[in-house]
């Protein structure tokens, strides 16, 4: 059973694949709130990759080259199977044009596709840009988290970070913005640190500095404003403000609510994201977004048989794609991933035998505006026994 951390970051899953649904089926005005969701997804894909590794690496029977070959192998398992699913189906029926760049899609390089060819085509395939750089992150941040020295790994996420921020200021001199200023990885670095970052520090630190609690309001009030100013008409100074403003303003409160959802939540919000519909939603994220562009795509093409409308933004889109989106990730999940997520098993962390671990890290990490009341210390969310971290190492990992 899942514990109150895991439940939580479900809950902010499914609150970021919402977020993407509400951009590209709703929302009629090129809505922000979708690259939004998915900075959200970055951050805790940074954050559960990291703390897996380094939970392997406290342990006895940690070894490099078996934790490497595990976590590469347990990725694998978890996104290629309906990743190359959907490719061989958009393939096998040219989608919307999807077999164009098909093998620059097929080597999760679609963020270096767009960006070269400046245009959302296929556009079918336009989200997997945001895939193919975290498949990036994968390639190469394990090697930097157990190889790096554990004193070090802070300064490294910081470092990455500040080369992520100094890439968005480059672009204003560039002239005109393309799609590669979004699209290279530089651009989602900051996010995926964030989330490591969070990962590096969860076990001895007990509230949040004073620069972040004193700024969290100030940013998120900043964010919505510059989402405002987004939609109405601006000079090319003014837009790379507000771009620059909504790449950096609202990192330090989407990193916040992970760790404070990771930490559990006691509240009323908390009792939010441990609903069960949000759960199961969260639980089926990566299909809801893997397949909602082709849903959508087929949605269109079925238009006269469908009585109200699905050719353009609005409720009847949101209501029909939605509800086919969700049913075709329900079934991939049951029938598909988790079958093939239960192979985990076999590709444990930690070799066999040997000492029990080191002592655990500390319980609960974080505080923030939303845990319970003023000055209370967050829930437990480690269990300390060496026997249940092992296991839980050994166990099937649902990120």
């Amino acid at each position: 059973m899942l514990n109150t951390r895991d439940r939580q970051l479900d809950g902010l899953r499914a609150a970021a694949v919402s977020m993407v649904l509400y951009a590209h089926f709703f929302a009629a005005d090129d809505s922000h709130w979708g690259h939004i969701g998915v900075r959200l997804f970055f951050i805790l894909s940074g954050f559960l990759i990291t703390r897996l590794l380094l939970d392997a690496r406290s342990a006895a029977q940690f070894e490099p080259a078996t934790a490497l070959r595990s976590f590469y192998a347990r990725r694998a398992l978890r996104i290629f199977p309906p990743y190359f699913g959907m490719l061989g189906v958009l393939w096998l029926f040219n989608l919307e044009g999807a077999r164009e760049g098909w093998v620059w899609h097929a080597l999760y390089l679609s963020n270096f596709w767009y960006a070269v060819k400046d245009a959302w085509t296929p556009w079918v395939l336009c989200h997997t840009w945001s895939l193919s750089i975290e498949e990036q992150f994968y390639i190469v941040w394990p090697l930097l988290v157990l190889l790096t020295p554990r004193r070090l790994l802070g300064r490294l996420c910081v470092g990455v970070i500040a080369c992520s921020l100094a890439y968005r200021f480059y672009w204003p001199l560039t002239g005109a913005p393309s799609l590669a200023r979004d699209l290279l990885p530089p651009a989602s670095m900051d996010a995926l640190a964030a989330g490591a970052l969070l990962a590096v520090h969860r076990s001895h630190v007990t509230a949040w500095p004073r620069w972040m609690a004193a700024s969290w309001l100030p940013l998120s009030i900043l964010s919505l404003v510059l989402l405002w100013a987004r939609s109405t008409a601006m000079g090319p100074v003014p837009d790379w403000l507000v771009w620059i403003g909504l790449e950096v303003s609202p990192l330090v409160p989407l990193a916040m609510l992970v760790g404070s959802a990771s930490a559990g939540f006691r509240n009323d919000f908390g009792r939010l994201l441990e609903l069960p519909p949000l759960m199961a939603l969260g639980r089926v994220s990566y299909g809801v977004y893997l397949f909602h562009p082709v849903v959508l795509a087929l949605v269109v093409k079925a238009q006269a048989w469908i009585p109200v409308n699905v050719s353009e933004q609005g409720f009847g889109r949101l209501l029909v794609a939605g509800s086919a989106t969700l049913v075709v990730a329900a079934v991939s999940w049951l029938a598909f991933e988790k079958p093939l997520n239960a192979l985990k098993r076999y590709f444990p962390y930690l070799r066999a035998g040997g000492r029990r671990s080191r002592s655990a890290p500390n319980a609960g990490s974080s505080v923030n505006w939303l845990q319970g009341k003023k000055g209370e210390r967050p829930q437990p969310t480690y269990r300390t026994d060496a026997a249940g971290r092992e296991n839980a190492l050994h166990a099937s990992d649902l990120q």
